[in-house]
């Protein structure tokens, strides 16, 4: 890009309600418009007041910010603004277009903030930021980022933060925790029609383990947060997982999400409470993970992501 042209980027996430007062607004979103059962709303409000509130909202604005000061401190005469979207809540995807429309935006790249890439099962976000587009500047140059899953700065920083978590166990110890990388379940039908989304997981695991030089032996796989739909979702859940942790010895568990990048309700609910909970039931100690959040090294990622689909345009 010339340096008088400016960069916008938009930042993209599923939304959440903040508080259980949101729920049934955002369950509504989710299903498309159709009001949720009686019985689904209570559930997940009892889960946010569990929780208190979902900070997922503030992390990925503060995310966006952090990407922008990052971007902006290089230098170089290249201009850039970065905002975020949500797609069942506000700020909408359409508003944080805007916003990068009226802030001088010459293009755009739209980044997921989900590693692993599938336009059949993210296909919601292709929609809501082509929507945009014709809403807000038909004629504005969109690209949407693929997978990055593998870039060096996400498994630096998914590295740094298991290794910060076995830092804190006696080195005599750390043999005795088992290391459970988690991914979210989905139905097996839509997986069927997309298995190269399931292969994304496996090399992510499969670099952090190499990184950090985890032989096979060392971790397991289970997935986490299935769904309220009838149809079958892909195992092992994770509470199948954890009693045969310490069959085999282990006294600990130490769940890493490989697929999240901030702390919301699949994390805060789902791993905190019900995880720890179904752990302490198969006697084992629980802990997690740091999420990325707003991590320097996480940072860096996103903007490896903004280099490379900008360089990809002019290439």
């Amino acid at each position: 890009m010339s340096g008088d042209e400016r960069a916008g980027v938009l930042l993209m996430t599923f939304g959440s309600a903040v508080t259980s007062a949101d729920v049934p607004a955002y369950l509504r979103s989710v299903r498309g418009g159709r009001d949720p059962s009686p019985e689904l709303v209570a559930e997940f409000a009892r889960r946010f007041d569990v929780i208190g509130r979902s900070p997922l909202l503030d992390i990925t604005r503060e995310q966006a910010a952090a990407l922008g000061s990052q971007l902006q401190a290089r230098g170089g005469g290249q201009e850039f603004a970065v905002s975020a979207g949500m797609l069942h809540s506000p700020p909408q995807i359409v508003d944080a277009l805007r916003d990068l429309v009226d802030g001088g935006a010459t293009r755009v790249v739209g980044i997921v903030l989900a590693p692993q890439y599938s336009p059949l099962i993210l296909t919601g976000y292709e929609r809501a930021l082509s929507a945009a587009v014709a809403e807000v500047a038909p004629d504005l140059p969109v690209r949407m980022a693929g997978a990055w899953h593998t870039v060096a700065a996400w498994v630096d920083s998914l590295c740094s933060r298991v290794d910060e978590a076995l830092r804190r166990f006696d080195a005599a110890d750390r043999d005795r925790v088992a290391i459970v990388f988690t991914a979210h379940s989905l139905p097996r039908p839509v997986v069927e029609r997309d298995p190269g989304y399931m292969a994304q997981i496996d090399e992510t695991i499969a670099a952090v383990a190499d990184r950090l030089g985890f032989n096979r032996q060392r971790w397991t796989f289970a997935y986490q947060s299935a769904g309220h739909s009838p149809e079958e979702w892909l195992k092992p859940d994770l509470v199948d997982v954890l009693p045969r942790l310490r069959e085999s010895g282990a006294t600990d568990v130490l769940v890493v999400p490989v697929q999240f990048v901030s702390d919301h309700l699949e994390i805060l609910y789902d791993i905190d409470v019900a995880a720890a909970e179904q752990a302490r039931a198969a006697q084992l100690r629980f802990h997690r993970i740091a999420m990325p959040n707003t991590d320097p090294l996480f940072i860096d990622a996103l903007a490896a992501v903004v280099d490379r689909e900008l360089t990809a345009v002019h290439a």
